[in-house]
């Protein structure tokens, strides 16, 4: 450790991983958080399709590559995300030539084409993967997302998606990640998704639940329910994508330079409370990943407000712990 401050990652030793997501920046500007805290790391964006394969069969792993040999180098593990996404995916792999859409056949192919490349790469280096990532709807009668993916190939694109990761590496855990996970109707629909593929003996192994949450929701309820229902299914749970933004969705608000004492106190009141959660159901949580690690990087900058900064972790801009930090590690 490079100070007196606990780690994370071994506080939380026996209960669950703590990981973080990153970026090349990152593993240069957060590196010392990073090896005093972690023990799990996610690429944020840069295994996602665009990164890996921005032109048909030109592959380019340097970025990538980077993350995991960081991650090896300092004894941690890798989380792979994300394969089959409808979003940060280039044009070229739905359409051919002329324009036009091209055939279930053909987007199977390169869909297979391209996990079997990915996960082949890094088999025995990154030990789970985020499969399928947010194929579900938020609201209404459907459940899956009208994507690109299920536009051409239909509902088993997401059956497919999982067989042939399995046959990439039939040791890693595989997993399907989403958002408003804790929402009882959104829950309801992966839940059944989820069910569905297992029903079919399809080898899903897990859910990740991304945990984008606020100061108040979803409830403590609402997630706990949540990870009892997803936990029925007997599969693995990670938390994936963990912040607590200091604003609502709703909140449109611009006029904060630094958040208010209030809400730098309600947001470590949040977070003790979302741990003493976790570490109720450590028999089937086995990760918590940190959708970043220190206030100075954040996603939730400038959305969905534009011109809005957000402060959503344990540490501040400088890298020092906040109240939420000590709310966490004390329990």
């Amino acid at each position: 450790m490079s100070s007196s401050l606990p780690s994370l990652r071994d506080v939380f030793a026996n209960d669950f991983r703590i990981g973080a997501a990153v970026n090349p920046v990152a593993i240069e500007t957060q590196k010392q958080l990073l090896i005093d805290h972690v023990k799990s790391v996610t690429a944020e964006n840069h295994m996602k399709f665009e990164h890996l394969q921005p032109k048909e069969g030109e592959f380019t792993f340097e970025q990538a590559d980077q993350i995991v040999d960081f991650a090896h180098s300092h004894q941690m593990v890798v989380r792979g995300h994300t394969l089959v996404w409808h979003n940060q995916t280039p044009d070229w792999v739905f359409y051919d030539h002329q324009g036009h859409m091209v055939s279930r056949d053909v987007l199977l192919e390169r869909m297979k084409q391209h996990i079997s490349t990915v996960v082949g790469r890094y088999k025995g280096k990154v030990y789970c993967w985020d499969v399928v990532n947010e194929a579900v709807v938020d609201e209404g009668g459907e459940l899956l997302r009208s994507s690109k993916w299920r536009q051409i190939i239909g509902d088993d694109f997401i059956e497919q998606a999982f067989l042939y990761a399995h046959e990439a590496d039939p040791d890693a855990l595989l997993f399907y990640n989403d958002y408003n996970e804790c929402f009882p109707e959104k829950r309801e629909k992966i839940y059944s998704l989820v069910k569905s593929l297992r029903d079919k003996g399809i080898p899903v192994h897990g859910i990740g639940m991304q945990a984008h949450w606020s100061l108040t929701r979803p409830s403590l309820d609402e997630i706990r329910a949540a990870i009892e229902r997803y936990a029925s299914l007997s599969v693995v749970l990670h938390i994936t994508e963990l912040d607590v933004s200091m604003f609502e969705f709703h909140d449109r608000r611009t006029d904060l330079a630094v958040p208010t004492k209030e809400m730098i106190e309600q947001q470590a009141e949040r977070y003790g409370q979302i741990f003493a959660l976790f570490k109720e159901y450590r028999d089937v949580i086995q990760s918590v990943t940190f959708w970043g690690i220190a206030d100075d990087y954040t996603w939730l900058d400038n959305f969905p407000v534009k011109g809005r900064k957000n402060w959503p972790f344990l540490f501040d801009e400088h890298h020092k712990p906040k109240p939420a930090f000590w709310r966490v590690v004390n329990g």
